[in-house]
């Protein structure tokens, strides 16, 4: 068996070399690192595919989320529903506006906030909700956004992972009154090295989230709100736009690979691949399966020279530093999926000589 990479981005780069090489040299001989064409023109592209009016690009997807809730003026005393089941950036963004995350047990099948359980978390002080997509599937949105209209509450879809999935024929990021996706390098888009852009259809939430991400400037140095260094370097811009043209590509590759891991893994007694829900496609950001007793399993594929990863060993209540700031209520299932989830390698240029070698290490790892 050959070295297996957890994320091959050489391999992509590889691809795309004379591209990037070409869109990085046009901004250091422009000299203009922030806010070049490039940003706005990434915003365009970005839009125009998700099919949402505003694109804004921002330093990251933590940033996204923070000028997100900053948009619709969430603050001390509201309080924003959300997963337990997360990155840290989606419940930290919360608390950092000085909010209250609530938190809401996810389903089993698909790891993302179950909508059974978001009414009666609802108080008089909710303001918004905060689905993620987890691992590159949407969450069940229109049972999430029919309950944020009953109670005229904001939803911020955290689609960090989900970039170029969809929910019932409609690209994520453009499901609800904002999206919010991450360029981080690993991610399905990704750049080289931190950014993220939120989505909208609304002018007055794209206008606040445009000045938000320059310290809250409507015009040079008049500063009409607080705001944040929230800006994302044009040279990462440039990246995306590089790698933009092979992206329908790269996310045909992720849905035949995941199908194909679906079906192999199926057959492998003790091993639970994912669910994709009819009305969903997923981008697979990251490839997680369940097993009972993970600690040896993952030690038996790191002996067979198989990386892997566990998103997220820890749930957001179980937190050292949030333990206090949240509200919840029992959270077993979240509890349960973080003991036993684990990821496999999963990037768009992988073979299937090498995905067969993973099935394999994984049967010999669960026998």
């Amino acid at each position: 068996m050959g070295q297996i990479e957890f994320i091959d981005l050489k391999a992509q780069y590889a691809a795309i070399e004379g591209d990037v090489q070409k869109r990085m040299q046009a901004i250091f001989q422009s000299g203009r690192f922030i806010l070049g064409p490039e940003v706005e023109e990434m915003e365009k592209l970005l839009a125009q595919y998700v099919g949402s009016k505003h694109g804004i690009a921002v330093a990251s997807g933590t940033d996204a989320l923070l000028i997100a809730l900053m948009a619709l003026g969430i603050g001390p005393g509201d309080e924003v529903i959300t997963t337990p089941f997360t990155f840290i950036a989606t419940v930290e963004t919360i608390v950092l506006v000085g909010a209250t995350p609530v938190l809401v047990d996810i389903d089993p099948v698909t790891y993302n906030l179950d909508a059974n359980l978001l009414a009666a978390a609802i108080t008089p002080r909710t303001r918004a909700i905060i689905p993620v997509s987890l691992y590159g599937q949407p969450a069940q949105m229109d049972e999430i956004n029919g309950i944020a209209q009953q109670h005229k509450l904001a939803v911020i879809e955290d689609a960090a992972q989900s970039f170029g999935a969809t929910y019932k024929g409609k690209q994520s990021c453009n499901l609800s009154t904002i999206g919010i996706t991450s360029f981080f390098p690993s991610k399905p888009l990704g750049c080289y090295g931190d950014g993220g852009a939120a989505f909208t259809n609304d002018d007055t939430l794209a206008t606040a989230m445009r000045e938000i991400r320059v310290h809250g400037q409507s015009q040079r140095y008049v500063h009409s709100r607080i705001g944040v260094g929230g800006r994302m370097d044009t040279l990462q811009c440039a990246i995306i736009l590089a790698k933009f043209p092979r992206f329908a590509w790269e996310v045909n590759q992720r849905h035949q690979l995941g199908a194909r891991y679906i079906q192999l893994l199926s057959q492998i007694p003790g091993v639970t691949p994912p669910t994709i829900l009819a009305d969903c496609t997923s981008v697979f950001a990251q490839f997680t399966i369940r097993v009972a007793n993970r600690a040896s399993f993952v030690a038996s594929l790191t002996e067979q020279g198989v990386p892997t990863a566990v998103h997220y060993p820890i749930p957001i209540h179980q937190q050292p530093a949030y333990t206090s700031l949240v509200k919840a209520t029992t959270l077993p299932h979240a509890e349960l999926a973080a003991a036993q989830v684990v990821s496999l390698p999963m990037y768009a240029d992988m073979s299937w000589e090498i995905q067969d070698q993973i099935v394999a290490a994984v049967k010999k790892a669960i026998a």
